[in-house]
């Protein structure tokens, strides 16, 4: 560590020495980068790690949730969420490093009060294993693992990823700005993350689609002090970078007020004759309830 400390001083000396535009900013650099070679204690709910998805659930209630995240005064029924790993966009989330979308969705469905959430993911195994155990006379009397109690799924709500990008662009050069008496160097890392996304909502009775919608979201990365420690042996841009995944979900956050808004005034799509009775278009040679009286 020592080492390292000559280094980044060092370094910042430098800085500091050959261009006097940056002297005022010589310190607060200089404590930045040895900053680097220190840890702190774990801060508990440090917002910095936080995305739009804030705060936790429980029934209907819920504690610390994002104002901006709507909201339902009474539930329209079950939903099950699926995400469709063999697609080509879990394929590219994963090799970001981003983890499975389902248990941020699940926790904005339950905190909206939109929608009752049912397992229909890997916690299934669990449920069938306590099962299993109650059938063959392992779970003590009274455990009451009877058939007949797990709840249907009115829906299937499923989301995908339909563009996702990092350092979508970006702008060049140094800028010097000044906040009171301390300088603020902004080094020419200006980067943009976008990512755009929809979630459906099927009906699992009778396979129609029911809702659908987008989202959107975009941030701007600043590469600070990256100017001042440009040649020396440790760079700051990394401290002005957004994960990501913070992208993604707040596009998704996005897509899930839309429905929403969308479901709230719902009115069901209707055919004359009847859904799936072959519909008004018809065909030559051939008619269907929906069609004869075109």
């Amino acid at each position: 560590m020592e080492a390292v400390s000559k280094t980044v001083v060092g370094g910042v000396a430098d800085v500091v020495m050959h261009r006097p535009w940056v002297r005022s900013a010589g310190a607060v650099a200089a404590a930045l980068a040895l900053a680097g070679c220190m840890a702190t204690s774990p801060t508990m709910g440090d917002s910095r790690a936080k995305t739009v998805a804030t705060g936790a659930t429980a029934g209907s209630t819920a504690e610390n949730a994002n104002s901006e995240m709507e909201r339902c005064s009474e539930s329209l029924g079950t939903v099950a969420l699926v995400e469709d790993q063999g697609s080509s966009w879990y394929s590219e989330m994963r090799s970001h490093r981003l983890q499975s979308t389902i248990p941020v969705l699940r926790m904005l469905v339950q905190q909206s009060n939109c929608f009752v959430v049912v397992e229909r993911g890997q916690a299934m195994h669990n449920m069938r294993q306590e099962r299993g155990l109650q059938d063959s006379g392992e779970l003590r009397e009274g455990s009451n693992f009877a058939k007949g109690q797990m709840v249907a799924a009115d829906y299937t709500m499923s989301p995908s990823v339909t563009f996702s990008q990092k350092d979508t662009g970006g702008l060049g050069g140094l800028v010097g700005g000044r906040v009171g008496t301390v300088a603020a160097l902004v080094g020419g890392q200006m980067k943009f993350n976008e990512a755009s996304t929809m979630l459906t909502l099927i009906d699992n009775r009778s396979g129609v689609q029911l809702a659908a919608a987008e989202g959107s979201s975009r941030n701007t990365d600043f590469g600070l002090l990256a100017g001042a420690f440009r040649g020396t042996a440790v760079g700051a841009s990394a401290y002005g970078n957004t994960p990501q995944g913070k992208v993604v979900i707040a596009a998704f956050a996005d897509s899930y007020n839309q429905m929403v808004r969308a479901v709230r005034n719902y009115r069901a799509q209707e055919v004359r004759g009847g859904l799936g009775t072959g519909g008004r278009l018809g065909v030559q040679g051939g008619t269907t309830p929906a069609s004869k009286n075109r």
